[in-house]
């Protein structure tokens, strides 16, 4: 696990989150840590090393 930081789309503040890199694509949905709006998560790597963190806002 390695810590990483994106920008909420909801608050626009800079938040970490740990990204497994052993797994070459992940998707899932986590509340920001500041604003607690749901962020869906799209993440690549490869060899061990992140590619991608794209984090888009869930309209609610």
């Amino acid at each position: 696990m390695e810590e990483h930081f994106y920008q909420c789309p909801h608050c626009w503040e800079q938040v970490s989150v740990l990204v497994d890199v052993s797994q070459s694509s992940q998707t899932y949905i986590e509340d920001c840590e500041v604003c607690c709006n749901p962020i869906q998560f799209y993440i690549q790597c490869s060899g061990q090393v992140l590619q991608t963190l794209d984090a888009q806002s869930i309209e609610q």
